[in-house]
């Protein structure tokens, strides 16, 4: 599990965006504002994907959920805003998951 949040914090800062354009003092400002996570936003879009497709293909939501409890614990709460994005997706995976074992599906119009 350690090498695993290891893994997940070097992705993170391979993608956070250091620009050197800026000053000291402005830097500073916005590193002190609360930011969202980033695998907090993948899991909220990977639970769309659960909710939407989910009813057909049993697998998505199953990876989904995996995925969503796999990284919510690289959530930190001192440097990022909220982890409701964590729970929607949760919450979107169980939905689809859900409706996948009673035989549910959406009549989506593509």
């Amino acid at each position: 599990m350690k090498k695993l949040k290891v893994l997940l914090k070097e992705i993170k800062d391979f993608f956070l965006n250091e620009d050197d354009a800026i000053d000291d003092k402005e830097k500073e400002y916005l590193d002190s504002i609360p930011k969202q996570n980033s695998f907090g936003l993948i899991s909220m879009v990977l639970g769309g994907v659960a909710f939407t497709f989910g009813p057909t293909y049993g697998f998505i939501p199953v990876l989904s959920i995996v995925f969503c409890m796999s990284t919510y614990k690289s959530f930190d709460k001192e440097k990022e805003d909220n982890p409701w994005t964590f729970y929607i997706g949760i919450a979107l995976s169980l939905i689809g998951l859900v409706m996948y074992i009673q035989g549910v599906t959406h009549h989506l119009i593509l």
